[in-house]
């Protein structure tokens, strides 16, 4: 009889894109978002990016196909293959995707879920190109690896959004989206009208860009000082902002509710504005973010407040923005 031989691995770190990401949702969930079209079409690609979906046929053998619209126009169709599911750990697939006219790239997808707790999942996306330049190439000419972590960035808060009923309030300003658009970007702009009825910020730095930071103090009437902080994650000038809201301390950290210590410490808030007849409808919506099934109870109990709390920003904006035009 003749010994088997082991043979070794192929080794393939160099044509290799790894990207993992924790998420607060159970596994399960987590694998209905990824393989079923309806969920799959709100979340895939980078930001700016929408996508069409033609065809997903999810079993083996079956096709994904599927065209991304950049935000600079540009089409990038897809097709993929599905080579092993195993519910709920693991889908392999091989695809193809390219720029439309442009020459196609073959690689294959495995992505596993691993539950690393009770309602905590990790995905990992492993992406194996067909050489190391072609690796490389997609690297450099469409940023695959920021693309991959973007994406599933857009998983995560798509997955917030279901996990709790968001907060969704909204107003109509009298004034272009341009200037609202000024109002709620500018350091010098915010700082004149940002905050509860009756608050002040003396004190605030932005870096308005997508993974950028605005840091400020608000001054309540009787003196006491509170901090907060956004971190943005996606700007679409003038229409949208996405980032995450948190309060915070004199140094940038991350802190709890001064006054309700089961807060959420995160809140996913998507800003929209939309201008008809030279009027802006600004649209708030607000949803927690990594948060524990406590603070998603604190969340839905406050909602009466939220409003209050949204009514009396607005009242304040609507007031500086009529100075603006008149002035």
């Amino acid at each position: 009889m003749t010994a088997t031989k082991n043979v070794p691995a192929e080794n393939t770190a160099d044509r290799e894109i790894v990207i993992t990401r924790d998420f607060n949702a159970p596994r399960e969930l987590v694998w209905e978002a990824m393989t079923n079209p309806k969920h799959v079409v709100n979340w895939w690609g980078p930001r700016g990016f929408t996508t069409t979906i033609e065809k997903m046929d999810f079993r083996v053998g079956g096709v994904w196909k599927h065209v991304m619209h950049g935000p600079d126009g540009a089409n990038y169709p897809n097709e993929s293959r599905f080579e092993e599911i195993v519910k709920p750990e693991r889908i392999v697939y091989s695809h193809n995707g390219r720029r439309e006219d442009g020459p196609g790239v073959d690689k294959s997808f495995t992505w596993t879920f691993d539950e690393v707790a009770p309602g905590k999942t990790k995905v990992t996306i492993r992406m194996i190109f067909q050489s190391a330049a072609e690796r490389e190439r997609v690297v450099k000419e469409f940023g695959a690896s920021e693309g991959g972590k973007q994406t599933l960035e857009r998983l995560d808060e798509f997955l917030a959004k279901t996990a709790i009923e968001a907060f969704v309030i909204s107003h109509k300003f009298n004034a272009p989206r341009e200037l609202v658009w000024k109002a709620w970007t500018a350091r010098d702009h915010m700082m004149k009208w940002f905050g509860p009825k009756g608050f002040t910020m003396p004190a605030a730095k932005m870096d308005f860009r997508p993974g950028g930071t605005f840091h400020y103090c608000l001054c309540a009437p009787d003196g006491k000082e509170m901090w907060g902080k956004f971190v943005y994650r996606e700007i679409v000038p003038p229409e949208k902002i996405i980032l995450v809201n948190s309060f915070s301390d004199e140094d940038g950290g991350i802190t709890r509710h001064p006054f309700s210590p089961m807060w959420p410490l995160e809140m996913l808030t998507t800003t929209t504005l939309v201008e008809h007849a030279g009027k802006t409808m600004l649209t708030i919506e607000w949803v927690p973010l990594n948060a524990t099934a406590e603070e998603c109870q604190t969340f839905n109990s406050a909602r009466t407040g939220m409003n209050q709390g949204w009514a009396g920003t607005f009242e304040q904006l609507a007031g500086y923005l009529a100075k603006e035009i008149n002035n």
